[in-house]
């Protein structure tokens, strides 16, 4: 990690330093949590590489979102002489408040979500939003992880990325490739996972009992992600 922060800090590249940045955040302990947790997320989709490879994918679209609509904010107002400070307290700590409630919600979900009397409307009609559930729940985890601030990643994003990408003519660049760079781990890990598969096909009918241990397991790492976040937020835990 320190030769990375030592080539950032050298690199006279603004996209170069932007990338580094990311992956400094990817690599950094909060974030990675939430990387691993959507790896999780993500390795529930074995039997289907396609789907494993989108969820990967979107996961990473959904940061760049996140991060490139806020950078384009705050660059903004930057650039209007404003100050920021505000708006990254204000990020931070909406962000601390609503991903520990947010990742026990949906870890539970998995947990009972099948034996909660929800209203059924037919295998016909279910068939095609099942089908891509687990590629908008990656995109809205990707969305929400990138909002959820830590001391370093909100040092390197709004102390470092941001007035570098407002003092820069093309610095609304800047936020989307540090963006890709932070979901690139999760990217290449769901890559490995999906073309890994084709050595491994005829073990698809046996992975059904693997996948609903799995299922169990990213949900309970879903809920301890989020409990470890909640002590974090009242001082519990460092």
């Amino acid at each position: 990690m320190e030769w990375l922060q030592t080539w950032a800090d050298g690199s006279t590249l603004p996209v170069l330093t932007a990338f580094l940045l990311g992956l400094l955040t990817a690599i950094s302990p909060c974030p990675m949590a939430t990387n691993i947790t959507a790896i999780g997320y993500i390795s529930r989709q074995l039997e289907n590489r396609q789907a494993a490879f989108l969820s990967g994918l979107l996961y990473t679209v959904g940061r760049m979102l996140a991060y490139s609509v806020l950078g384009a904010v705050l660059i903004f107002l930057i650039r209007s002489g404003q100050d920021i400070f505000a708006t990254q307290q204000t990020v931070n700590f909406w962000g601390e408040i609503l991903l520990p409630p947010a990742l026990i919600i949906i870890g539970v979900l998995m947990l009972i979500g099948d034996k909660l009397p929800l209203p059924r409307i037919g295998t016909a009609s279910l068939a095609q939003p099942a089908r891509h559930k687990g590629l908008l729940g990656s995109f809205a985890l990707g969305f929400l992880f990138a909002l959820a601030f830590c001391p370093t990643s909100g040092l390197l994003y709004f102390g470092t990325l941001i007035p570098l990408s407002a003092s820069n003519s093309g610095g609304y660049l800047l936020p989307v490739i540090y963006a890709f760079a932070t979901g690139l781990p999760v990217m290449l890990v769901s890559w490995v996972l999906a073309f890994s598969m084709r050595s491994i096909g005829r073990l698809y009918d046996s992975l059904q009992t693997l996948r609903k241990w799995l299922n169990r397991f990213v949900a309970c790492l879903f809920i301890l992600v989020g409990l470890v976040y909640l002590l974090q937020y009242f001082g519990l835990f460092c």
